[in-house]
């Protein structure tokens, strides 16, 4: 239970295709360090949203289809590989929430948007340029569906999952 000082945190990450979410988990699974690996693999959107009604009414009522994105490439994170994210129909609904939200959004969320799934981080540069080589040896650009929104509770490290917005 929280206390009256402390406020929620809540973070927006894309729900994604059950297939999909499975291949990331399991990379996520053998590649992120397992004493830091609480998360399972996720596309983040906002990584602060306030706890407002007005912000779960803005969720609830987004009515929005479900739509592809292209898995386009991997990213080098220094400390980690992350798969780079395409889709004309996830940066317009970015954009929306981010005029919707333009108020209250911290800086890290104002930057520039670079969707990506994350499936190795705080590792050493040596072990992450690794996977990055063995990862490119057969990669291949491949689509994954965006079926909803998870909204999270951010607890210090781990999180807990709130709701989920479904789309069409």
């Amino acid at each position: 239970m929280q206390n009256n000082a402390s406020k929620v945190i809540y973070i927006l990450t894309i729900q994604l295709d059950e297939a999909n979410q499975s291949y990331f988990d399991h990379l996520r699974d053998r590649h992120f360090p397992s004493e830091r690996n609480y998360l399972k693999a996720h596309l983040t959107l906002f990584h602060q949203l306030p706890d407002t009604g007005h912000t779960f009414e803005i969720l609830r009522n987004i009515a929005k289809n479900q739509f592809d994105m292209e898995v386009v490439g991997l990213m080098h994170l220094g400390a980690g590989v992350a798969f780079k994210i395409m889709s004309t129909a996830l940066q317009e609904l970015h954009a929306h929430l981010s005029q919707v939200f333009a108020a209250v959004l911290i800086p890290q969320d104002k930057q520039g948007f670079r969707p990506h799934i994350t499936v190795q981080n705080k590792v050493t540069p040596a072990a992450s340029k690794e996977l990055l080589s063995q990862l490119e040896k057969t990669f291949e650009p491949f689509t994954v569906r965006a079926t909803g929104l998870d909204l999270w509770i951010y607890q210090g490290g781990p999180w807990q999952h709130q709701e989920t917005f479904d789309f069409l």
